[in-house]
């Protein structure tokens, strides 16, 4: 037949099994039967009907799983041309219960979210912030409100004066006293407010950066250079504190500086060699400085207390003669209240007592002359007075005849 195409079937070549049964025998495979089963498209080799055997089972069991009920074979029945039918596929009740369990869950896990010990989280509903999550299991309903998880208690630290973030990051400040420090520290910080945190700042590490910096060079161009080397680094940094935490809540930035730590505070290094010759000779003046005041102290106390000891002695010496002076003017007068009442024995009890302190220390020997009359009975060359004073000594004299 003219129409017929090089397999035996119509122009087209979309004929099925059944017409290639109905062939007539002049077709161009000659006197040889074509072999059983379905062929490839396009190719003259037939299908292996061990592959043809798997397809078939595993479309059966996608349907069973699918819950299809359906069944018809590849191939159609008689009538109306019979093309390959493909599997078919059907949706009961059960399938719906699975699909919206399987829906409703992954819409769950979508929805729930736990938040740690250390973290806060920020509701948002179409990008707007409506709550704040605490610990524990919350709840957004996805995809309406989604929630953003932030690290509240973790310390964080950004290194000013290190050089690590650029050549920008320069420690060199200069001082009131016209001299130059370079500067090296850390401020360590948190979140307090973490919707703050979220829409306030673009960049929280370098506004922190900025604002440190900021703060750093003021504090220090109201200082001096050997305050700063020495003993204020505690106050600078209490200082820094302070200025860069009202800065950061001037702009509702929901951080809270938890310290600052100053490393380093040094000269430039051009210029290190002669600072220190300099505080050697500053040392040297401090120590000679001290001597002195140690002398001068010493001297001026050794001064204070002589000069103490000499007022106390004179005031000793004026109460001595005040009280002397009172007391031979209450003696005479006590006298005298005694001569009004008896005048001579009184006359004579002071003429005895002045007698016994004007002689009491002369050395004299009295002779009583009531040996006889005219005459004293006594040898006038007898040194008795020599006698006396050596008081128990050697008084032997020449032999008597």
């Amino acid at each position: 037949m003219a129409n017929q195409g090089p397999w035996g079937g119509g122009g087209n070549g979309g004929g099925d099994d059944g017409d290639r049964d109905k062939r007539p025998p002049n077709q161009p495979w000659g006197d040889q039967q074509p072999p059983r089963g379905p062929r490839r498209p396009g190719s003259g080799e037939p299908q292996m009907p061990e592959i043809e055997e798997l397809m078939k089972k595993g479309q059966e069991r996608l349907r069973v799983l699918m819950g299809g009920r359906g069944g018809g074979g590849p191939t159609g029945g008689g009538g109306g041309g019979g093309r390959s039918s493909g599997p078919s596929f059907g949706f009961n009740r059960s399938t719906l219960v699975l699909v919206g369990l399987v829906a409703l869950g992954l819409w769950a896990f979508s929805s729930f979210y736990r938040v740690q010990t250390n973290e806060k989280s920020v509701e948002f509903l179409f990008g707007r912030a409506v709550a704040v999550g605490t610990e524990g299991l919350n709840f957004a309903p996805f995809p309406f409100v989604t929630a953003e998880v932030v690290p509240v208690t973790n310390e964080r630290v950004t290194e000013i004066g290190t050089g690590r973030s650029g050549p920008m990051d320069s420690g060199l400040m200069l001082t009131r006293d016209q001299n130059i420090v370079d500067m090296e520290y850390q401020v360590v910080w948190n979140i307090s407010d973490p919707e703050k945190y979220l829409f306030n700042l673009a960049d929280p590490s370098d506004t922190i950066r900025a604002v440190s910096e900021s703060a750093m060079r003021d504090i220090i161009a109201r200082s001096e250079l050997a305050p700063i080397l020495n003993r204020d680094r505690g106050a600078i940094a209490n200082d820094l504190k302070d200025a860069v935490q009202r800065t950061l809540d001037a702009y509702q930035s929901g951080i809270n500086v938890v310290r600052v730590n100053l490393d380093r505070a040094d000269p430039p290094g051009e210029v290190i060699d002669a600072f220190r010759e300099v505080q050697a000779a500053q040392q040297e003046r401090d120590r000679l400085e001290k001597e002195a005041d140690a002398y001068a102290n010493r001297v001026l106390a050794q001064a204070r207390g002589d000069a103490a000891a000499m007022l106390e002695q004179a005031e000793a010496y004026r109460a001595e003669a005040v009280n002397t002076a009172q007391g031979e003017a209450a003696r005479f007068n006590s006298i005298y209240d005694e001569y009004v009442k008896a005048p001579e024995v009184t006359r004579r009890r002071m003429y005895l007592e002045t007698m016994e302190q004007v002689l009491g220390d002369v050395d004299k020997v009295i002779l009583d002359d009531t040996g006889g009359q005219g005459g004293s009975g006594v040898v006038p060359y007898l040194p008795l007075d020599q006698l006396r004073r050596s008081g128990g000594g050697d008084t032997s004299t020449g032999g008597t005849n």
